[in-house]
């Protein structure tokens, strides 16, 4: 079971008593912090494909060990910086904070509307060809790091097609909606819903050119280094258990969870070294990246259970970083879509030529 955190790549320890407004304080302050030390080359997310996906995976996953709020912010972050690269967009700025605010539910979305070069708000100094001149309206779901991000790659519908756009998010024309994100779990993510009004944007690619790319896929495996992260870290407390008395059903429970543990962190590192010997065939990364969300998120399910069945009630109870912890990645988890990401995957092996 790997449980080591590196310093270099860790956040300074949080509060594990803070409330709400705190824990987004607090993971606000702890975003800023890993930020500053990328900043000055202290701590590097390399990007996928790059020949060091493992430490790119192995960073995130040493965060998320530490504050899985933190992490959250910190993978929107670096997966914009990968996602600008890859549609060929300058990189985020020193002191930006970036997030991706993609997500669709239903309900009323996102409007870009097309601007006259030089007199829209977004098309100042550019020309009618370079992406500027865009306006962004309406409601954004899901926006982690709503109070704490400087800017944000967000999908927008133009016209009929769906568009990514850079977008500044400090403004007050880009407001998140009070009431909005009222989780317990997660809660330091702040992750509300952001109300938009006439923002300039920069369209970053082509149409669907977001979910088109073969870092899409890479991405989403980012996110799974994050839960397995937060896996370990929720698995310490029985490992101290098992640790401080010998007991048969106790050991049963922390043997699991070694082994669930250990098969997720190797198929992150092959999967890994499959991005950098193959970074550019979409479908394989779709395949791969669908293949091992599915199963870190069920290895990560099943140490939370293995870890409260061994436990009991007292360290939710009386341990606020492990209960903290323990609600963080419940919530995280549910990225993944359950049984409707299974039954992309099974069309998808099942029926290839349906699933394009």
């Amino acid at each position: 079971m790997r449980d080591d955190l590196p310093p270099s790549t860790a956040p300074e320890a949080l509060d594990a008593d803070a409330g709400p407004l705190a824990a987004r304080r607090q993971a606000a302050e702890g975003f800023r912090s890993v930020l500053a030390r990328v900043d000055a080359g202290e701590l590097e997310f390399p990007l996928p494909g790059s020949g060091r996906t493992r430490d790119r995976f192995a960073a995130l996953r040493a965060v998320a060990g530490t504050d899985l709020c933190t992490a959250r912010l910190v993978e929107g972050h670096v997966d914009a910086a990968a996602i600008l690269a890859e549609l060929g967009a300058p990189p985020p700025g020193p002191g930006e904070r970036w997030g991706v605010w993609a997500a669709e539910p239903p309900g009323e979305g996102l409007t870009a509307l097309r601007k006259d070069a030089g007199d829209g708000p977004g098309g100042a100094g550019g020309r009618a060809d370079d992406g500027s001149g865009w306006v962004i309206s309406g409601l954004k779901q899901y926006c982690s790091g709503a109070h704490s991000c400087t800017h944000a790659l967000v999908t927008a519908h133009a016209g009929d097609e769906r568009r990514l756009f850079a977008v500044r998010v400090d403004g007050d024309d880009c407001r998140p909606v009070d009431g909005t994100w009222q989780a317990v779990g997660m809660a330091g993510s702040d992750t509300p819903d952001v109300r938009f009004t006439d923002v300039p944007a920069r369209a970053v690619g082509g149409p669907e050119a977001y979910l088109r790319r073969p870092g899409f896929w890479h991405g989403g495996i980012g996110v799974a280094a994050c839960w397995y992260g937060g896996a370990v870290a929720a698995s310490r407390v029985l490992r101290e258990a098992a640790e401080r008395r010998a007991e048969p059903h106790t050991d049963a429970h922390l043997g699991a969870v070694d082994s669930l543990l250990q098969a997720a962190g190797a198929l992150l590192e092959q999967a890994a070294a499959e991005i950098d010997a193959d970074p550019l065939d979409p479908d394989a990364a779709r395949l791969r990246a669908m293949r091992v969300r599915a199963f870190v998120a069920s290895a990560c399910a099943a140490v939370l259970d293995h870890v409260g069945r061994a436990t009991g009630a007292g360290p939710l109870c009386h341990d606020a970083r492990h209960a903290r912890t323990a609600a963080d990645l419940a919530v995280y988890l549910r990225q993944h879509h359950a049984e409707r990401d299974l039954a992309a995957l099974g069309a998808l092996l099942a029926r290839p030529e349906d699933t394009r």
